[in-house]
């Protein structure tokens, strides 16, 4: 009887696990394979179906959970998580929607809280804990705590990330919370780089002989292009029209706000600082062509462009350019009947003066006319002339430059680039020893030359004296390090030094006095 007892018990674990491995099998291999990968490990039940979403709009979350099939009395739990949540209803809610947030303080609107008081509550977040339903009692100075948010409210209005159980969990681009993947430069979630280019390029044309205010266009940046970026640096103004050659960004010597505008089927970020720089910068992929436009008010010192398309399209867009074939006129000069503008995110827009007959002041050109002054600017090294790099030495010429220069500080470089025939670096100014002019913490400072004279290596700290350099037409204004200017490795023995240069320049100025006089 023990043996039939002990026969049945085995037969029904057989059977189970035969029903939950799906059926029989038949190969006694693939039965003890079947029962390996099976295991007790790892033993989940299939996913169930995904619950609804939390929201109909504005992102809400989805869950669907598993069961551990492992055996625990063995000490032999499941590895993982028995749920999975992933983000859903993405679209943007209609105008006036109230947020999810707003809603669970407004549940607690006129019910007694601290005592027999009722208030109307809003949202109130104060940094310390995201996934915390923090309410500000309105015409109160008090807010109150009333524990965690919902599942599937954001942690912030501008953040990706989602309050789950008390948690803020970053969404990853499959669309799943706490998801690691990542979409990579080209647009494909968890991809490696590998399904685009790169194109990187810098619009150096000087201005037209047309004169001053003449939009001009820099480049097409083709459809389905990537992490699009258009840097300027100078007093020109940048713009952009879309596929129908419409104005969406500036245009019409108009100037919009700086802001977020919608796109070509994403959203364009337009920064326009006081100190002139400007630029675009556009996630994508873009949906149609994209025009970058310049209106010049100045000489052009070079407007940067970089963005990613994928290989097709690459290929597509560049096998059959040349670079020897000019462009057609119409394609580098925009008509002034073109004019529509969408909304900006403020009413409001600078309105540029537009002259009724076309200023033609015919400047020479910046680059001829610094090296006609200039004897320290040396030839471009492809051209096989770069010669010594110059060092100041010695301590009366230390005390000249001191003196005689605009700018002596500390400053750390940043980036360096090359514009044109010309070398920029972005420098951190750390310390100012000396300014004629106001300067802020970072600079672009110039080298006239591609000859690394001076070579200023990135992430390195230098004490510079640079001078101001203002064209002939005194639109252009920059800080000019030429191959003569005083350059070292920041040492703190060289700023003890400096210290005691300024009594120096009483000195040094009465002697180029008296060298004059005589």
């Amino acid at each position: 009887m023990l043996s039939y007892r002990l026969t049945s018990v085995r037969l029904a674990v057989v059977y189970f696990l035969w029903a939950l491995q799906g059926g029989p099998s038949f190969c006694q291999g693939q039965r003890h394979q079947q029962s390996v990968s099976f295991g007790f490990n790892n033993g989940w039940s299939p996913w169930r179906s995904w619950s609804p979403c939390s929201q109909t709009c504005g992102g809400g979350v989805s869950v669907r959970t598993r069961q551990c099939l492992s055996r625990e009395d063995a000490g032999e739990l499941c590895q993982g998580s028995p749920r999975q949540y992933r983000v859903c209803s993405t679209q943007d809610c209609p105008p006036g929607s109230t947020d999810f947030r707003h809603l669970q303080c407004a549940a607690y609107n006129n019910k007694n809280v601290l005592g027999n008081y009722q208030y109307q509550w809003v949202p109130f977040q104060t940094g310390h804990s995201e996934c915390d339903l923090t309410c500000l009692a309105k015409g109160q100075n008090f807010y109150y705590n009333f524990g965690r948010v919902l599942d599937g409210t954001k942690c912030h209005t501008d953040s990706d990330g989602v309050c789950i159980s008390g948690h803020c969990l970053q969404v990853g681009c499959d669309l799943l919370l706490g998801s690691r993947e990542k979409t990579d430069i080209c647009g494909v979630c968890g991809g490696k780089n590998a399904s685009c280019r790169h194109h990187h390029s810098v619009y150096t044309t000087e201005r037209p002989p047309s004169g001053l205010f003449e939009y001009n266009e820099v480049t097409m940046i083709p459809a389905g292009a990537t992490h699009i970026k258009v840097t300027d640096n100078s007093k020109n103004y940048l713009a952009l029209r879309n596929g129908n050659f419409h104005y969406v960004i500036n245009g019409d010597w108009s100037i919009n706000w700086p802001g977020v505008y919608s796109v070509a089927g994403t959203k364009v970020l337009y920064r326009r600082s006081a100190d002139n720089q400007e630029s675009f910068e556009a996630t994508g992929p873009t949906e149609e062509n994209l025009y970058v436009m310049v209106l010049f008010t100045e000489q052009n010192s070079g407007i940067e462009y970089e963005y990613w398309l994928p290989n097709d399209h690459y290929n597509d867009h560049y096998r059959n350019r040349s670079p020897l074939l000019p462009k057609h006129p119409e394609a580098t000069t925009s008509s002034h009947e073109v004019s529509t503008t969408q909304p900006a995110p403020r009413t409001s827009k600078v309105v540029l003066w537009k002259p009724a007959v076309p200023i033609n002041p015919h400047p020479q050109p910046r680059l001829q006319r610094e090296n006609a002054e200039t004897n320290d600017i040396l030839e471009d090294p492809r051209l096989g002339k770069c010669g010594k790099c110059k060092k100041v030495q010695g301590r009366q010429n230390k005390i000249k430059q001191y003196c005689e220069k605009d700018f002596v500080f500390r400053g750390k470089v940043i980036s360096k680039k090359t514009v044109g025939h010309e070398t920029r670096y972005e420098v951190q100014v750390i310390l100012t020893y000396k300014n004629n002019f106001p300067i802020v913490r970072r600079e672009y400072v110039w080298v006239p030359n591609l000859c690394d004279c001076p070579n200023l290596l990135e992430k390195r700290e230098y004490v510079l004296m640079a001078q101001r350099h203002v064209n002939f037409e005194h639109t252009l204004n920059r800080i000019l390090l030429d191959s003569a200017s005083f350059v070292r490795p920041y040492r703190p023995k060289e700023e003890k030094l400096l210290r005691g240069l300024d009594k120096e320049c009483a000195k040094h100025r009465y002697q180029v006095r008296k060298k004059f006089q005589t």
